[in-house]
């Protein structure tokens, strides 16, 4: 006999970004109880579901939170583990799993896991600090990365030369070879605990030559079939092997010859997942939220060919957002915009997504040039 679906649980979420305020615009659908955590007042969620201001990372505010929920999940990785783990213990169902979340806090022991379980990856040393370095001088050009509490092109430097070395970080890192790539893709993967797993078409990423944030993205991403294939087949062996439950994108390299490398990976709803809302059957967030109640998996096929724009706040812009363009692109055919709910724009500050659907792909292209030079947010 099938069972049935009940809505008496309360689903937690740390972090009341706009991933956060996304995933619960899909679980409205199914009627889900959503209570928020986040220390700002003025998150993107607060308006939109039962809300609490506190710290993630701290024991005790999480451990309250976590106890008046059934299933807890997050948005951003930043959370206190030991609390959730505590929460386990006693009965609360947190996916993705405490020693997942844990794992890729740091990406040191990131790292290491695709080492020890045979994931490509870049080749890397493990650094304590800046004299280690400066010692390992022969290994530039390199990516210097912090180990932990890095995130948006934050703790993250490229050495080109020697001369770079002197802005190596002074704290536990990595260097990582610096990667001739020929285009950065991602793959995002879905997992329930009945070990159910399903891919998102691949989709490539450019990225803003300067504040390393995605600039554009584009799906499905143009690349070889076997180069796809083995993408998926990377993502869908690395969510197994973490045993995880969730969704988990994957940002990898696709090299000059054809190879992928894994670079970095997200226990969440993602950035590079966003126009799956538009463009795919089921949305990274409908998918997320099946995966973690542990209900079958969505068809992931992807409807038409998309873009998605990230709206950045501009450059010496500070204060009340006002969305330079708006009426000129929501003119144009197969485009959505998602604003965030941020009052306050600052510069580079995330203020929303657009997306972008065409059957035609050099069309496609045009169309996100269009947004991209024509939606300013300003002050």
């Amino acid at each position: 006999m099938s069972q049935s679906f009940h809505q008496n649980f309360k689903l937690g979420i740390l972090g009341g970004g706009q991933l956060g305020r996304m995933l619960i615009q899909s679980g409205i659908d199914f009627n889900i109880p959503f209570a928020i955590l986040d220390p700002d007042a003025n998150a993107p969620c607060a308006s939109l579901a039962e809300f609490h201001t506190g710290k993630l990372t701290d024991f005790d505010t999480v451990m309250q939170f976590g106890s008046a929920c059934d299933i807890i999940t997050i948005e951003i990785e930043n959370v206190n583990t030991a609390a959730l783990k505590e929460l386990v213990r006693r009965g609360k169902k947190v996916f993705p799993q405490p020693e997942v979340i844990e794992l890729i806090q740091d990406k040191r022991a990131q790292k290491q896991f695709y080492r020890n379980h045979g994931i490509p990856t870049a080749d890397f040393i493990l650094t304590a600090n800046a004299e280690e370095v400066k010692a390992n001088k022969h290994f530039i050009p390199a990516v210097n990365k912090l180990g932990r509490e890095g995130y948006d092109g934050r703790g993250v430097q490229i050495l080109r030369t020697e001369a770079d070395l002197s802005k190596a970080f002074d704290a536990p890192g990595l260097l990582e070879k610096l990667i001739d790539f020929e285009k950065e893709i991602s793959v995002i993967v879905a997992r329930n605990e009945k070990g159910e797993i399903k891919t998102f078409p691949v989709v490539e990423m450019v990225f803003h030559p300067v504040q390393n944030l995605v600039e554009y993205l584009f799906a499905p991403a143009q690349i070889p079939e076997a180069v796809a294939k083995k993408a998926e087949a990377i993502a869908s062996g690395l969510i197994t092997q973490l045993n995880m439950v969730g969704l988990l994108a994957v940002e990898m390299f696709m090299t000059k010859t054809g190879e992928v490398l894994v670079n970095e990976v997200a226990p969440r709803p993602h950035n590079s997942g966003h126009q799956t809302i538009e463009a795919n059957i089921t949305s990274q967030y409908e998918q997320h939220l099946r995966a973690i109640l542990n209900l079958p998996l969505g068809d992931t096929t992807q409807i038409m060919p998309s873009a998605m724009v990230n709206l950045l706040g501009e450059p010496g812009f500070s204060g009340l957002a006002q969305y330079q363009g708006f009426d000129e692109v929501m003119q144009v055919p197969g485009v959505h915009v998602h604003l965030y709910g941020k009052k306050l724009t600052k510069p580079f500050r995330k203020m929303g997504h657009v997306t972008i659907v065409d059957h035609d792909l050099g069309s496609l292209r045009k169309k996100a040039d269009l947004v991209k030079h024509t939606l300013k947010v300003i002050a």
